[in-house]
């Protein structure tokens, strides 16, 4: 069955819907489960039931597509794929700090396409499809806001928002970041989904991270294309390929690019 962009996102945003309903009633329980992963990361019930959900639901509704997603890997091959990341910010989610969303994408061919980003403890969501805009719901709203990036065109005018320093350290590369922290307006580690989504918005002028997987991107990257931002590897190649991020509102990237890229 073929399905259109609108559909598939109206899909994606009903299934955000029960899986917000699960992990927010995690998060408020007091008796949530902790591991560690082998990577040395956190994992809790909630993300492995969150997951669950969603593989249960893209089983029934959506049975040709394939799924990536963090806990339990691939299903299927098809070219159709949903990226999930059940929780983005699962050491917030454990501290009971609110800021962690669930990451709802589907790329087609590679391509990201559609994304969802649902963040209820903040009483927040984002969403985007490729030619259908950017929008965003939170508390106050009747109806969903259009997205649109900042206009800043000037490093020492901007809001940048860099994960860690940790990271940056680790490429060799922080001594440059400092060098271009000295340039802006104002810098801030907002961290996870939060940095892009604010990118997508207009809060901030630029977001980068040093290591990503697929699953924390996918569902950025129509979020800030389809509000007027430029989403890249820190080496300036556009698209998910890099294992890393900057997204800008794009009159900045190519000034920050420098900053960032191995020299």
């Amino acid at each position: 069955m073929t399905y259109t962009l609108d559909q598939d996102l109206d899909m994606a945003l009903a299934l955000a819907d029960k899986v917000d309903a699960l992990t927010l009633a995690r998060y408020h329980s007091n008796n949530l489960q902790v591991e560690t992963k082998p990577d040395m990361t956190p994992v809790s019930d909630a993300d492995r039931g969150a997951e669950e959900l969603i593989l249960a639901e893209l089983a029934a509704l959506r049975p040709g597509d394939s799924v990536l997603g963090e806990e339990f890997g691939v299903h299927g091959s098809s070219a159709r794929r949903w990226v999930i990341d059940p929780i983005d910010g699962t050491k917030n989610f454990v501290r009971k700090v609110p800021v962690w969303a669930t990451l709802i994408a589907l790329t087609v061919d590679e391509e990201p396409v559609l994304g969802v980003v649902s963040a209820p403890a903040l009483g927040r969501r984002w969403f985007a499809g490729r030619g259908l805009g950017a929008w965003a719901t939170e508390p106050g709203l009747a109806e969903p806001r259009r997205l649109h990036v900042s206009k800043v065109a000037e490093l020492a005018d901007a809001s940048l928002s860099y994960a860690s320093l940790g990271g940056w350290k680790e490429l060799g590369r922080r001594e440059r970041l400092l060098e271009l922290f000295d340039r802006v307006w104002r810098t801030r580690a907002y961290g996870d989904f939060f940095s892009y989504m604010l990118l997508a918005e207009g809060a901030l002028d630029a977001a980068f991270e040093p290591e990503l997987e697929l699953y924390d991107m996918a569902a950025l990257v129509p979020i800030v294309r389809e509000a007027g931002g430029r989403f890249s590897s820190i080496e300036g190649v556009d698209g998910l390929a890099g294992g890393n991020a900057l997204a800008s509102n794009g009159q900045l990237h190519e000034a920050i690019l420098p900053y960032l890229r191995a020299n």
